[in-house]
């Protein structure tokens, strides 16, 4: 049995608004285990990333908690990596000196003698050895974004916490950057939480996706996918691809009418 890491015991979340509170978050309950991959879909603006920047550190639940082995989270850490859908580089610093950024803070554990062997390391993983002295402004989108993961992996984080990492990508580049992403968790082990609009990408990439609801995000429904690893874009055109992400997007489309309906009814 794997062994859980990440555990939501009945959390709900409420933001302070003119109108009163606003809950966005409801009621949520599931565990992420060592080394699994679970993508959450659902409509926009339902509470999706709001449940990730639980787990990051940077929301706490208005009720209930968040545990990462069996402790609460009060705080962000650095044995968690985030990566947002802006990329998140510093345009200022070249590309060896971004991916290094990490290891160079006063939270970082890893010796200041191994810096430099670890940025060259994640400069050849990413394919990114002949930007090294590059600045991002140079970079393509798929780069930058290469260049996000590779600083998040750098920090040696044990959980990677990406929000619409792809998102901001063309069709083509946003599938080579989903296949580089199954290579380096191949390669490197890391639990995930990915918060992703796209069910393709969520049916593709993980091992259980999580469906919540039109806002306050209720889990709906948490659907194990049985592909195994390491996958392929062939699977993409297997009945079976195609039969759980027609189910997954039927659950998804069926909230984002809840949310239509809600929305006239409020307008």
């Amino acid at each position: 049995m794997p062994e859980i890491r990440i555990n939501f015991e009945n959390v709900s979340v409420d933001f302070a608004t003119e109108l009163g509170p606003l809950r966005v978050v409801n009621d949520v309950s599931f565990a992420i285990s060592e080394n699994e991959f679970i993508c959450i879909v659902g409509p926009s603006g339902c509470g999706k990333t709001t449940l990730m920047n639980i787990v990051a550190g940077f929301v706490q639940p208005t009720q209930g908690r968040v545990t990462l082995d069996g402790k609460p989270i009060t705080g962000p850490g650095r044995d968690r990596g985030v990566i947002f859908q802006e990329y998140g580089v510093f345009p200022w610093l070249t590309v060896e000196q971004n991916i290094m950024f990490g290891l160079r803070l006063h939270s970082s554990q890893v010796p200041a003698s191994q810096h430099r062997e670890i940025g060259q390391r994640y400069l050849e993983l990413m394919g990114l050895a002949d930007f090294a002295r590059a600045f991002p402004k140079t970079l393509s989108g798929g780069m930058r974004q290469r260049l996000a993961i590779a600083r998040a992996y750098a920090a040696q984080p044990e959980f990677l916490l990406m929000d619409e990492p792809f998102g901001a990508l063309d069709a083509q580049t946003r599938s080579k950057m989903q296949n580089l992403l199954l290579e380096v968790l191949e390669r490197e082990g890391k639990t995930v939480l990915m918060i992703t609009h796209s069910v393709d990408e969520a049916v593709y990439l993980a091992s259980r996706v999580v469906v919540v609801t039109a806002r306050p995000a209720r889990i709906k429904e948490i659907i194990d996918v049985p592909f195994a690893y390491p996958r392929s874009e062939a699977l993409h055109d297997t009945p079976a691809f195609g039969a759980l992400k027609a189910r997954v997007r039927d659950l998804v489309m069926a909230e984002y009418e809840v949310q239509q309906k809600l929305g006239s009814a409020t307008s």
